[in-house]
């Protein structure tokens, strides 16, 4: 499986339901937190081409984007793709 990085800050309902998700498919996710770490906040920022909410997901190199666009991946098919 391919590694899942994603860019989360706490509280964040989005980022919250982006992790039971790809919990539910066994993924194990390397978490960065923006609001902690202001350095990772940048390489966000840099990585996403402007992106400022969260989460900002990651797959391998794959840039999915955020909540929306990872449950859309999943409802059409194209997660499960992505992971393997």
């Amino acid at each position: 499986m391919k590694k899942v990085t994603m860019y989360t800050g706490n509280p964040c309902s989005f980022c919250e339901a982006a992790k039971a998700l790809l919990k539910t498919k066994n993924v194990e996710i390397e978490e960065l937190d923006i609001w902690k770490d202001p350095a990772k906040a940048k390489e966000m920022i840099q990585r996403t081409n402007g992106a400022k909410t969260i989460p900002q997901i990651f797959i391998g190199d794959h840039y999915i984007g955020g909540n929306d666009k990872l449950q859309a991946a999943n409802r059409s098919g194209e997660l499960d793709k992505l992971l393997t």
